[in-house]
């Protein structure tokens, strides 16, 4: 039987979910939020707390360009050695949390879609 653990949200994490309410409401698609919330509460959260490694090790593929290498290594830093850092890609949704002893800290989360390529907005 697998351990349960206690998976909790950090301000980052609740800060992530408020950019993809605004992010989604401006695509005029607000009630996919809804859904959103509808999945995290009744199936990635229990799915995380029955099952904490479900998620990709994301410390197996590092990133090709200095600046997100720099990123990449200060994330393993700061997970400490006692600490996982696995990444969950569920549907439109890229979920990166903590495993640590007996609990899960949700780290970040992303729609795929708030990548942009708009490069005129970003290097006008």
């Amino acid at each position: 039987m697998p351990r349960k653990v206690t998976v909790l949200a950090t301000a980052n994490f609740e800060r992530n979910l408020s950019e993809i309410r605004d992010f989604l409401a401006a695509a005029d698609a607000g009630p996919a939020f809804e859904g959103l919330i509808d999945q995290l509460s009744q199936r990635i959260i229990p799915a995380l707390e029955s099952f904490p490694e479900i998620g990709a090790d994301f410390t197996a593929r590092a990133p090709l360009s200095a600046e997100g290498q720099a990123l990449f290594e200060r994330a393993i830093r700061l997970a400490s050695p006692r600490g996982r850092l696995r990444q969950l890609i569920d549907g439109d949704y890229l979920i990166l949390y903590l495993v640590r002893d007996t609990s899960i800290f949700l780290l970040s989360i992303r729609h795929h879609s708030q990548l942009s390529f708009d490069f005129m907005g970003h290097w006008p």
